[in-house]
């Protein structure tokens, strides 16, 4: 009788995978190490490891005559980004990408504006497919479709000569660092396809900020006595600016890599992108293309550094 008593009492052997639950669990930190050490290891190998091996080869030295690549180490080739040839691709690159990303945060805030306040149900839902779909269609056919919408005798300048805009376009394309022959051609016309292609990514993080505002503000504000533009200056755009600096870290950095759209709309010359394209593809000179890749390396994170001032992070 005692012994079936004590066999019922007699706890279950544990075996290995309830010992390791066990200490997983008094030992939290250890169990988020094991979850996250292998991802980390195969994010910092694969992307990191390459990222610096592509660095490294900038040190590299390319001979002109014989096209090849030699490893002796040089710092002609960062050098070489002051030369005012390569000053100008970076400085063109940088005001495309400054501009674009203000043009679409002015043409997104409205559209996220209503989306966030003035919708709801199935016209909300209209709203995101609206936005969204130009994002399902290929990026090449975006950008060669609108080579057609702007050339000479396209859509854009059938509008224009309906409206009688004809001597304003001439007068705008006449302009130094603007236009150019014809709307394709131009630098405005470059500008045109960059906001168009990138205001989807501009427009979804400021209509996120927004439907986080608290109703309650808004109408102690009026409660108060101010007037809607008041609470407009003085309520909605400062606490809309994390979802537009969150916004802008799209734009920015997707204008400032872009190699396709330079060379299919606007003048002759080239952007960061393209020169590296170039460097690494038509020329074979990677030690140059390296050292062109960390130039937006470096602007990148000098603007992250801005943005996380004003909270784009936390309306990501």
């Amino acid at each position: 009788m005692e012994a079936s008593l004590k066999s019922r009492t007699r706890q279950p052997a544990h075996g290995p995978l309830h010992r390791l639950s066990n200490l997983l669990y008094r030992r939290p930190n250890l169990y988020l190490a094991l979850l996250l050490v292998p991802p980390l290891l195969w994010f910092g190998a694969i992307y990191f490891g390459s990222l610096l091996t592509l660095l490294w080869q900038g040190l590299y030295t390319f001979d002109d005559y014989s096209m090849m690549v030699t490893p002796d180490l040089t710092l002609d080739n960062l050098i070489a980004l002051f030369r005012p040839a390569n000053y100008d691709i970076i400085l063109r690159t940088l005001s495309m990408a400054v501009a674009v990303s203000l043009a679409s945060a002015l043409l997104a805030f409205p559209i996220a504006y209503y989306m966030a306040r003035h919708t709801s149900g199935k016209t909300k839902a209209f709203f995101y497919i609206a936005v969204m779909m130009p994002m399902w269609a290929s990026y090449i056919v975006k950008a060669y479709a609108w080579t057609l919408l702007l050339a000479k005798g396209g859509v854009a300048q059938w509008f224009v000569d309906q409206f009688g805009l004809a001597p304003t376009l001439q007068l705008i394309l006449s302009i130094p660092g603007i236009g150019g022959s014809t709307l394709s051609t131009s630098h405005l016309g470059r500008f045109l396809v960059f906001v168009y292609i990138w205001l989807p990514f501009m427009i979804l993080p400021i209509q996120a900020a927004l439907e986080r505002l608290p109703p309650s503000l808004l109408q102690a504000s009026a409660d108060l006595g101010a007037r809607p533009w008041q609470t407009f200056v003085q309520v909605i755009l400062p606490l809309s600016i994390p979802g537009i600096a969150a916004g802008s870290i799209f734009t920015f950095s997707l204008t400032l890599g872009d190699f396709i759209v330079p060379q299919l709309v606007g003048p002759p010359g080239f952007f960061i992108g393209s020169m590296v394209y170039v460097q690494q593809g038509a020329v074979g000179n990677m030690p140059m293309a390296a050292a062109f890749t960390l130039v937006p390396i470096v602007l990148i994170a000098i603007y992250l550094s801005i943005v996380k001032r004003l909270g784009a992070f936390d309306a990501l």
